[in-house]
Order: structure tokens, then C-alpha cells, then sequence
């Protein structure tokens, strides 16, 4: 007989390890792969594995930065859509450790996080444009997922307090099979919090937030969303829906199969203006966000057991800006008021 699969259970308070989440209340998303030097927001997985080629991985830098502005953890992308590995994989020669620069990123960066008592949370895309059965044979690239994901958890980079899923939409809930994912990622880290981006919505069916829904555009956005809306994505901890802000009123219970669990949301922002997740040639010439702007959304989250994280794209010399660490020390200063 299978062995039951763990679950969220139906709530209308925050769990222990959610409560946890919610006090870290401010962090960092860090972009940083093979779309760095691309010049494209979503790489293609037939990119040349020489085209990424970092003179060096900062971490270090990155990790006082966020620990100098005052944030409690850091998510990281480990693999983006076009399947390019961020760690030293056994899975894949499409990896770091076949590439230019070897450094084993989520490595790099676990150390020294842990060395200033950041939490580490890892990004992970369903979604893989490299491998050859992710279109025709799920079976096969689940296999491979679940493999990839056990070496992200398996403690080898310590405790990692948060998994973030993304590109989903090309499939169903059901078709992931989030439920066994979810289960693979709690066996492995107890404490981790799951969540998977568009997480509110009609449970299965394929799409995000910004989908129109009984003739409204962009009905499950987070500024929209009602009490006892649907999980779109179950089971998740959080809810997300990059980049977007949630309302002033913001809902905490939905609704999965007729019970009610308690999600706080997590806002996903850039350090710029626009959809600049990585770093491209038009990165340091779009606008920084405005520091008030970004201080005052922070307050209605904190206020409502939400939290803020903000992503700086590291350049291709493997080190953030000047002007993104400065734009965020001026937030910090605000957050403080």
C-alpha cells in the first residue's frame, strides 16, 4: 500500500512554520544564470552552455548586501525554464560544472549565508526547455525533477527555508503532480514552505493570475483576490503571483476540494522598473524603483503577515550593481521610519 503523501492540513490560523516565514518578513531574490548573458528574460535551452561565463561568483557580496539592508533571507535560482543547472548536478552536463565558470552557485551562496545567519530559499522552474522528454514523456522528466530536487534539499546546502515553483502554465495542477512534489520537498526539509507562482485560480486548469475570468481580466491578481478563492496550485504554503502587490484588505483563507487553508502572500519585485529579472545590455538604464513607493508597499505587507522580497540581477561580472545596493539602503532607510 502507497504510503500517504503529506499534505497541507485545512486551517484558518498560520501553522508554526508559516508563522516563521512570516517574521522573516524581508528578503532578497537573486537572478542570476544563463539569461544573465542572453539578453533575454527567458533563455532558450538550446543555448550554448559556453554563453554562460562569469569571471567570478560574488556571493559574498551579495550576501552583506542583504544582510546589510536588513533582510532575513535570500531565494535563489537554481534553474530557470531554459534547464540550465546552478549546482553541481549529476543530472545534466547542462550545468555549472561543464560551463566556463565552475563554481557551484547554490553552494557558493549557502556558505555565505550561513555565515551571516540568512535563511536560503531555492527557485526552481517545472518547466525545462533543454531536457528531451519534458514535452513527450512527463513520466521520464518527473523522474528527472524529482532527482534534480533532491540534491537542491538533501541538505547538502544546508536548511533551505523556502521552495519557489514557477512556469507552470503549461500544464495542468494535476498534471505536475505538485502533490508528490510537495511531499518529496517536505520529507527532505520539514520546515521548508512550498509555493507555486499564479498559485490562486481555477484548480485544473492550465494559466496564472492575469487570465480572465468570468469577464474579468486579471481576476485572481493579488489585488483582486477574495476570501475563499480557489487554490489554483495545490498544495502551496504561499501564494505568489510576481510581480504584483496585494490590496490593503488582503485575504488569507482559500479553498482547496471544499476546505479552507491559511496563505500568506510573498511579493516578488524587481530592483528596477519593468520586468528586468535578470540582468541584460538595458538593465543599468532602466529606472531603479522608487524607495518610498517599495517602503509603503512593505508596511501594508508586514502589516497583514505578507512579505517583501526584492531581486537584484547580479552583472556578468558576477557582482550587483552599485546603483541596485544603493536604490536599496535608501529603502532600508524608509522601512525604518
Amino acid at each position: 500500500m502507497k504510503e500517504k503523501l503529506i499534505a497541507p492540513v485545512p486551517s484558518d490560523h498560520p501553522t508554526a512554520a508559516q508563522l516563521v516565514q512570516i517574521r522573516r518578513r524581508f528578503g532578497m531574490f537573486i537572478h542570476f544564470g544563463m539569461g544573465t548573458f542572453t539578453n533575454e528574460q527567458i533563455s532558450k535551452g538550446t543555448t550554448p552552455i559556453e554563453t554562460y561565463s562569469p569571471v567570478q561568483v560574488d556571493a559574498a557580496q551579495w550576501a552583506q548586501t542583504a544582510l546589510e539592508a536588513g533582510m532575513k533571507y535570500i531565494i535563489l535560482v537554481t534553474k530557470h525554464c531554459e534547464g540550465f543547472a546552478m549546482w553541481d548536478t549529476a543530472t545534466t552536463d547542462y550545468s555549472v560544472a561543464h560551463s566556463p565558470c565552475r563554481t557551484d552557485v547554490c553552494a557558493a551562496l549557502s556558505e555565505e549565508c550561513a555565515k551571516r545567519g540568512l535563511g536560503l530559499g531555492f527557485y526552481y522552474s517545472l518547466s525545462d526547455d533543454h531536457h528531451p522528454a519534458y514535452k513527450n514523456d512527463y513520466d521520464t522528466y518527473f523522474d528527472y525533477m524529482c532527482a534534480q530536487l533532491t540534491e537542491l534539499l538533501d541538505g547538502r546546502y544546508g536548511n533551505i527555508c523556502e521552495l519557489w515553483l514557477d512556469c507552470t502554465w503549461e500544464k495542468d495542477a494535476q498534471a505536475w503532480r505538485l502533490d508528490e512534489i510537495y511531499d518529496l520537498a517536505k520529507h527532505l526539509q520539514p520546515d521548508i514552505q512550498v509555493g507555486c507562482n499564479h498559485t490562486i485560480g481555477v484548480y485544473g486548469t492550465a494559466g496564472g493570475a492575469y487570465d480572465e475570468v468570468d469577464g474579468i481580466k486579471g481576476r485572481y491578481l493579488p489585488a483582486n483576490q477574495q476570501a475563499l478563492d480557489p487554490i489554483r496550485y495545490f498544495p502551496s504554503d504561499f501564494r505568489l503571483v510576481d510581480p504584483e502587490m496585494p490590496s490593503s484588505h488582503d485575504p488569507k483563507l482559500f479553498t482547496h476540494d471544499g476546505k479552507a487553508y491559511y496563505l500568506p502572500f510573498e511579493a516578488t519585485i524587481c530592483s528596477r522598473e519593468g520586468f528586468n529579472w535578470f540582468y541584460s545590455d538595458a538593465y543599468a538604464s532602466e529606472p531603479l524603483k522608487d524607495p518610498q513607493v517599495v517602503a509603503d508597499a512593505y508596511h501594508n505587507l508586514i502589516t497583514q503577515d505578507d512579505r517583501l522580497v526584492i531581486n537584484l540581477a547580479p552583472a556578468r561580472d558576477g557582482r550587483m550593481l552599485q546603483a541596485d545596493i544603493d536604490n536599496l539602503m535608501r529603502i532600508k532607510t524608509l522601512m525604518e521610519k
